[in-house]
């Protein structure tokens, strides 16, 4: 065995000869002597373990230049892909969330590829808030006061309470104490932010005066958080922002609404589900409304601070402002997401979140059967190909319960069994552009609510 092992150890070709040759040159030229030879060593110890461990050549040993290709092409993917979301799922937040329109792209793209007026004022020649023009923006669109953009919502309410009731106590109804993406809780933020949390109500019933027995001389906030991931239903009771704003100016006590994946546009005007947008809290009263960017507003990941000017002053002027500042890409993206909101009538044609949204069922069921025949003659000797009804969701806690009405491209194995659907769905997820669906009910849906382009999916999957 031994001697056998040292025959093949004697075939693997040496490093040096390797990079004499015209095609490695060529990659050498592209990527750098020091990826190439670093390349060949990892291959070379590779062979080496496949002897010692198998007893023979690794597979690809018979075209080392071709293996050395392939992985050089890996080298110039981008590890974030472009990928079909068929999942139903509009607002995926494992895809990314919201999909950025045209002019948010343009927008990204012009402030990459010069100097920017980010922090200078063209009118002093001298230094500029970074936050002033899109916060102008929010004020025209909300109402507010003034307003502050971090970099998620998660951030906007850390700023918040660590601005506003920094070792005081804040009450917060028990029913709203939720938990967002990645175990993140509520809760956790107010520690963090040096908060001491005070529950008052049940969890499906809180009063007016629940948050009024418990104000005392340490109480530094009255806050509500809207339940955007999940919801309570049947006997339920819950203090309404105008309630909180009233009750805060009889106490002098500043009030905040966490609003989550709040809209800035009323969503029953579009035929969908209504959501509470941060402009009727703030014509309320309510002292501060946090909102997330990147989902029903179909933005870039940020966070959005709205409310009066003395507390907004006072946030922009918080130590950690500075490290949850948004920069200049993002700054962009959001601006020119917001400007959509001046033209509303526009907002459901050029914005990718509201014009996936508001699909019509017949639209993507003209959809499915545009490309049923050709995916059936493909995948025919397989699986049963067919066009089916189902519900997609707006994903990312917004509006839990609620469903849109859909169409899917479903896949059921002839033979039966589950491990000939993993082995599509893992073919398809290798795809240069990946095809993400969903398992249901034995079958593989392509949810086509979110598909743009049926030529182009079709080009990959028959590929």
């Amino acid at each position: 065995m031994a001697e056998s092992n040292s025959v093949l150890y004697r075939q693997l070709p040496a490093i040096d000869k390797l990079l004499q040759l015209d095609e490695v040159q060529i990659l050498v030229e592209q990527s750098g002597l020091h990826w190439v030879t670093a390349c060949l060593r990892e291959m070379q110890e590779q062979a080496r373990t496949c002897i010692s461990q198998f007893g023979k050549l690794p597979a690809w040993h018979d075209d080392w230049l071709k293996e050395l290709s392939v992985r050089h092409q890996t080298l110039g993917q981008s590890a974030l892909k472009s990928v079909f979301n068929l999942t139903g799922t509009v607002l995926h937040t494992n895809l990314g969330r919201a999909v950025m329109p045209t002019s948010a792209i343009n927008a990204v793209s012009q402030v990459m590829n010069s100097p920017v007026t980010l922090e200078y004022s063209l009118d002093g020649a001298m230094r500029g808030h970074r936050d002033r023009a899109i916060a102008d923006l929010l004020c025209e669109l909300t109402g507010a006061e003034d307003a502050c953009i971090v970099n998620n919502n998660a951030a906007a309410v850390l700023l918040l309470l660590a601005t506003v009731a920094n070792g005081q106590q804040v009450i917060v109804s028990r029913g709203e104490l939720v938990e967002i993406g990645g175990a993140f809780r509520v809760p956790d933020v107010m520690a963090q932010a040096g908060c001491q949390l005070v529950e008052v109500g049940t969890t499906n019933r809180t009063h007016l005066r629940d948050y009024e027995n418990a104000i005392n001389e340490q109480t530094a906030l009255l806050m509500k958080v809207h339940t955007s991931n999940y919801s309570i239903e049947g006997f339920t009771a819950e203090v309404e922002g105008d309630e909180l704003a009233e009750l805060g100016k009889k106490y002098q006590l500043p009030t905040a609404i966490d609003l989550g994946s709040g809209s800035m546009i009323d969503m029953i005007t579009l035929g969908l589900p209504a959501e509470p947008m941060p402009q009727t809290y703030l014509a309320q009263g309510v002292d501060l409304v946090s909102i997330s960017a990147d989902k029903l507003l179909g933005g870039p990941q940020a966070g959005i601070i709205l409310g009066k000017k003395k507390w907004i002053e006072a946030i922009q002027k918080h130590p950690l402002k500075r490290a949850l500042r948004v920069d200049k890409m993002v700054l962009a993206a959001l601006e020119a997401t917001l400007k959509l909101y001046l033209t509303p009538e526009k907002l459901v044609t050029e914005l990718p979140t509201l014009r996936w949204l508001t699909r019509e069922p017949e639209v993507i069921q003209r959809s499915a059967e545009n490309i049923l025949v050709a995916l059936q003659a493909f995948y025919g000797d397989k699986f049963i190909v067919e066009v089916e009804s189902c519900l997609s969701q707006i994903g990312s806690g917004s509006l839990p319960i609620d469903r849109l009405p859909s169409f899917a491209v479903t896949f059921a194995p002839l033979d039966g069994k589950g491990s000939t659907l993993e082995q599509l769905a893992s073919q398809w997820r290798r795809l240069p552009q990946p095809v993400i669906g969903r398992m249901k009910e034995g079958k593989l849906w392509l949810d086509l609510r979110c598909l743009d382009d049926e030529h182009a999916l079709l080009q990959v999957l028959l590929s």
